[in-house]
């Protein structure tokens, strides 16, 4: 097998993450293990040109990263002890399981092609993969969730907490209503998520940038399907039966930091969901 991951968008933000704990000392999400699982040479990951848009992108990934782990820690300390990583990439949190004294179980489901590699990566960097994670193989356009995560040990009937970043935009409306509705099925759960807004929302620069990347993630193969208003959004969630939620935009955002908001930013941008199934 060829070190070459097969999501282009997976190993972009694997880079992010580890930029980010390079560049910014990991001030936002520290993560001990991205720049091993990354295995890519630190000096090189240091001195690459590194535009504002670059910069912007990388720090949401912490910034959706750490209001996730956030909530975990909030959860497990409240009985929760199964995490799902949808969508897991490379993801390191099964590896570094922080709860797992608590007894976290840690659940990373992705498409087939994906985990093969990630288990052939992980074992090339020399990681092991400690007994609290498993690895749930599914493709979310076509396979029973809950089906495949039973067969890895899941209890579908315990309180669960989910992840889910990065991967919505890239799915059917179809797959993320069946996706929602799974998560409400267990009094307790909670699952934390980003959307992004339709791009015909953005304006000026920002829109352009969006286009941008729009064209890239369609001519890797890996397309933009889904994108929501706030409104629509909110009303998914509320169909489905996550009524209890907190969608931070940019303003919310910079309160959950304490940062000022920025002056002139486009009102459309990307958003960051927890929403608790209660």
């Amino acid at each position: 097998m060829k070190n070459r991951c097969p999501s282009v968008t997976a190993w972009r933000v694997a880079r992010h993450r580890a930029r980010h704990q390079i560049l910014e000392y990991g001030v936002i999400f520290s993560d001990p293990l991205a720049i091993t699982v990354l295995g890519e040479d630190v000096e090189t990951l240091a001195s690459e040109t590194d535009t504002a848009e670059e910069k912007n992108f990388r720090l949401f990934m912490a910034i959706r990263s750490r209001i996730a782990e956030d909530a975990l820690s909030k959860a497990v300390q409240r009985g929760v002890r199964q995490a799902v990583i949808l969508g897991a990439g490379a993801d390191t949190l099964g590896l570094r399981n922080p709860h797992e004294e608590s007894g976290l179980n840690v659940f990373e489901v992705d498409r087939p092609v994906m985990q093969d590699w990630k288990k052939w990566h992980l074992a090339e960097k020399g990681l092991t993969v400690p007994a609290s994670l498993k690895f749930v193989p599914v493709d979310f356009e076509q396979d029973n969730l809950c089906s495949c995560l039973k067969m890895a040990g899941f209890n579908p009937a315990k309180p669960s907490f989910f992840f889910w970043l990065g991967v919505v935009p890239y799915l059917s409306q179809e797959s993320i209503e069946n996706t929602l509705r799974f998560v409400a099925s267990a009094p307790g759960s909670e699952i934390v998520f980003d959307y992004g807004e339709p791009i015909e929302e953005y304006e000026g620069k920002h829109k352009e940038l969006m286009e941008k990347r729009k064209a890239f993630v369609a001519s890797v193969g890996e397309p933009w399907i889904s994108r929501f208003t706030p409104d629509e959004m909110h009303a998914l969630l509320r169909k489905c039966g996550l009524s209890n939620f907190t969608d931070y935009n940019r303003a919310g955002i910079s309160s959950y930091f304490g940062w000022p908001l920025k002056e002139g930013t486009s009102k459309a941008g990307p958003h960051v969901i927890d929403a608790l199934f209660a």
